[in-house]
């Protein structure tokens, strides 16, 4: 019995699976925040484009 509990600590198998999960949540986190950000630039510059284009519009 006492093999068996010393062989099972030395499993690292179930570590290592654990190790990959939180790193893939890590990366899938910092996607997610750089795709937010990216997004709201993007709606910041079209905002800004289609107000200087009613401008111009309203100008004509």
């Amino acid at each position: 019995m006492s093999k068996i509990f010393a062989r099972f600590l030395k499993d690292e198998s179930g570590a290592t699976a654990i190790e990959y999960g939180l790193i893939a949540a890590l990366i899938s986190v910092a996607l997610i925040a750089g795709a937010s950000t990216l997004g709201n630039n993007l709606s910041n510059t079209f905002n800004g484009i289609s107000t200087k284009m009613s401008t111009a519009n309203a100008a004509h």
